[in-house]
């Protein structure tokens, strides 16, 4: 499939037409004190064109429900300009999954005030983005702080005793605190022993800092599984010899190629006849993404991330020659292998024989998937560089984010299942 053809199939998957492009957004979760989702947070891409329209098309996907499946139909909170939410909120009355992030300036505005104290009444989700702004007592915030449910404050910006003093400030108030920007791990283990309903930031996808790296009995076994699949570059024959005796790897693969998402003419039996019918190399990457989803201490929006790289870096990759699009699918895949054995990617590395353009990607942001990589963590970032990204560049990256969500949501319910 060329390059320009991941549009249409993005479209596709998402019931769009060609005139209703995939919203420019990302997904960002948010995680509870279990590391499962709490909530997601959608955020519009910079750049991606006249925000007042954008939003006004968010609330039109929230009503053909285009949005809700990019979130699962999970708790998701958006932030709208004055004007919707004064005059086209209606929709969110009837969406009660939907909430609204706020900004401290809107406790100024007695008419908003009483339009965002309706909504809340309806059932609405009011969040307050607060940010380092002081709460405690301050009565310029206290008309939204009695209205809404939920808290986020900002930990990038609030020493740690400030941090821990508003959070139990707003939670002997009884609301919900959400610690924001947490980028690295120390500031992670900072908000677990805070009252805190959930966490979000950038910590997610980094590998927490190690002094010696230990591999437990389950990673090791899952590398020399790798190292396999790697070895010798297996066919159709080999890849089902190498899975055979691990039941639940080989009902996850053969649950997830007979889905309905695949439409095949006819059921594949077993890993072999899907190694034939899909090809040896594709089969071989979602053996890694089955195999992967077995670190059940790692939490799934983590693996979700990793399959979202993978997919998007696969679509990237279509005018490279078919090798490379599978090699850049492991690219994408192995982005977050660091994080997701949780030790240096170069002692992870060290363990499996890798194709050079993979690894010199992975360690030193060099060859040809280098490139596609830095594109997608500027996705994720929402970072598309100021007047360096043309619309059409923007508005494929939508739709080839939207498909590999999509893709990644359907995978990982196979990945995560078990046999009865």
């Amino acid at each position: 499939m060329s390059e320009a053809a991941a549009i249409p199939s993005a479209l596709e998957a998402s019931g769009a037409t060609a005139s209703e492009q995939p919203l420019p957004v990302i997904r960002l979760p948010m995680l509870d004190t279990k590391r499962e989702l709490f909530a997601y947070e959608i955020v519009f891409q910079h750049d991606a064109g006249d925000e007042a329209a954008l939003m006004r098309r968010a609330l039109a996907t929230i009503t053909d429900g285009a949005l809700a499946r990019l979130v699962r139909g999970n708790r998701t909170f958006l932030r709208l300009s004055r004007d919707l939410l004064m005059e086209d909120t209606d929709v969110l009355q009837h969406q009660p999954r939907f909430g609204v992030l706020l900004g401290p300036d809107a406790a100024g505005d007695n008419a908003l005030v009483e339009r965002l104290q309706r909504m809340a009444q309806r059932g609405c989700p009011l969040m307050l983005d607060a940010g380092d702004t002081a709460l405690e007592f301050n009565a310029a915030v206290e008309p939204l702080l009695k209205i809404v449910q939920f808290v986020r404050l900002d930990a990038s910006k609030l020493d740690p005793a400030t941090l821990r003093s508003r959070s139990e400030y707003l939670h002997a108030r009884g609301t919900h605190v959400i610690a924001g920007h947490v980028d690295d791990h120390a500031t992670y283990h900072r908000c677990e022993e805070l009252p805190l309903q959930a966490i979000q930031g950038r910590f997610l996808l980094k590998p927490e800092p190690v002094e010696v790296p230990v591999l437990t009995a389950n990673r090791l076994s899952l590398l020399r599984l790798m190292k396999a699949l790697q070895e010798g570059n297996p066919g159709p024959v080999e890849l089902g010899q190498i899975v055979r005796d691990d039941a639940i790897l080989s009902y996850k693969l053969l649950g997830c190629v007979n889905s309905a998402y695949f439409a095949l003419p006819r059921q594949l039996k077993s890993v072999q006849q899907a190694a034939i019918f899909f090809g040896a190399a594709r089969i071989r990457n979602w053996i890694y993404t089955m195999a992967l989803s077995g670190l059940g201490d790692r939490p799934p929006e983590l693996l979700r991330a990793a399959l979202i790289r993978a997919h998007m870096c696969e679509k990237l990759a279509q005018q490279m020659p078919a090798e490379q699009r599978e090699m850049a699918f492991t690219a994408g895949l192995f982005s977050l292998l660091d994080t997701l054995m949780e030790a240096p990617m170069d002692f992870v590395l060290w363990h499996l024989p890798l194709a050079r353009e993979i690894s010199s990607a992975l360690l030193e942001g060099t060859g040809p998937f280098a490139p596609l990589l830095e594109q997608i963590y500027a996705w994720e970032a929402g970072d598309l560089r100021s007047g360096e990204v043309q619309p059409q560049v923007i508005r494929r990256m939508a739709a080839i984010y939207l498909e590999a969500t999509q893709w990644a949501d359907h995978v990982y319910a196979f990945a995560d299942q078990r046999p009865n």
